[in-house]
């Protein structure tokens, strides 16, 4: 069977197509592989699955694997074992011992006990009624396990999410507790925790939570209460870019009120969003692609950033864009040499002119 991602498979979930016998998970993204796993295993606990965890580390075989899956259980006749292979885990020399090579030149018997070898002719014949889930701790799957699983059994590659992936994964992590997302709360979780996707299933818990049973979640139940709330880094950057001046305006005030000075909200926030969305509008001027502009921004065609800063220039157009940037930098200049005394009036007098 093919190769899915971490996405297809948490999509799959969703449907009534039967699951794997064996579905092998491995890949970097610790938090993806450890998500389907609890996924997979509330899906088959509704079907009256068992769960058994077994963990092999430094040292370990995966004889205990072998006998969980082989040995009938009268309370749990139906099973699904979690076998955690861990990154300190080595074969101690493979399967290629005396005992378990023939005479015609090192072939693998099948009386062979435990070991990678045989936990692949386990896989390859089935463990029905059970299931089994192998989650290895790396970026890769050892051949042996891999040939076996690769006939009929389901493999889940968790690797590093995409930028434009990360709506889609808060889209799945709500699914998977029985909710749904108002429009705009995934590019709002998106933006908010910056594709850091612990955080974002960690604010979807605290959602749910106080959401009332057959509920969307709100954009405004994903956040702290205003008040209380400092916005994050790049957060005023990204309101600016949308066109959302009261947003933009309020969190401008909360950060300040907070703390934050205004050349650095000006300098860091502001400036650099504006400078993003006039570089695209010259561009879009020029009828250069998303890619070019993509180019001369320096991020990736697919970044939100470059989606963002392409909207904010259609929105704006160039003459706004050019005479904000220009009120802007001198903003900056009469910030550093004290001319201006009154700095927030004069952030949110710019940000009306731009987004008003």
């Amino acid at each position: 069977m093919p190769v899915e991602n971490a996405l297809g498979f948490l999509r799959s979930l969703e449907s009534s197509r039967p699951l794997s016998g064996t579905i092998v998970v491995y890949g970097p993204h610790g938090f993806l592989r450890e998500f389907v796993v609890s996924t997979t295993a509330a899906r088959l606990a509704a079907k009256d699955y068992k769960y058994r965890s077994i963990q092999i580390g430094a040292g370990g075989d995966l004889n205990a694997a072998l006998d969980e899956l082989g040995e009938p259980d009268l309370f749990a006749p139906k099973r699904l074992v979690v076998c955690r292979v861990l990154k300190s885990h080595r074969d101690r020399g493979g399967d290629l011992t005396a005992a378990d090579q023939d005479d015609s030149g090192g072939v693998l018997s099948r009386a062979a006990t435990g070991g990678e070898a045989a936990l692949a002719e386990v896989i390859e014949a089935g463990v029905a009624p059970n299931h089994l889930m192998l989650i290895y701790e790396r970026d890769n799957v050892p051949a042996r396990i891999r040939k076996a699983a690769e006939k009929s059994s389901a493999m889940v590659n968790c690797m590093r999410p995409f930028d434009n992936q990360i709506p889609d994964y808060a889209r799945a992590f709500a699914r998977a507790r029985g909710r749904k997302l108002a429009a705009g709360s995934a590019d709002f979780l998106a933006v908010r925790h910056a594709g850091d996707l612990p955080a974002i299933a960690n604010a979807l818990d605290k959602a749910a939570l106080l959401a009332e049973d057959g509920k969307t979640i709100e954009e405004g139940a994903l956040s702290e209460p205003a008040t209380r709330k400092i916005p994050d880094l790049f957060e005023i950057a990204d309101s600016v870019a949308r066109g959302l001046a009261s947003r933009a305006l309020g969190q401008v005030d909360r950060a300040l009120a907070l703390g934050r000075d205004p050349i650095e909200l000006l300098a860091v926030e502001i400036i650099p969003a504006l400078r993003r969305m006039m570089i695209a509008a010259t561009m879009l001027s020029q009828r250069r692609g998303p890619a070019e502009i993509a180019s001369a921004i320096g991020a990736s065609p697919t970044s939100g950033l470059v989606m963002r800063a392409i909207d904010g220039a259609r929105r704006c157009g160039l003459e706004r864009l050019k005479k904000s940037y220009a009120r802007a930098t001198a903003l900056d200049e009469s910030f550093k040499n004290g001319t201006i005394k009154e700095r927030e009036p004069a952030l949110g007098a710019l940000l009306l002119d731009l987004m008003g």
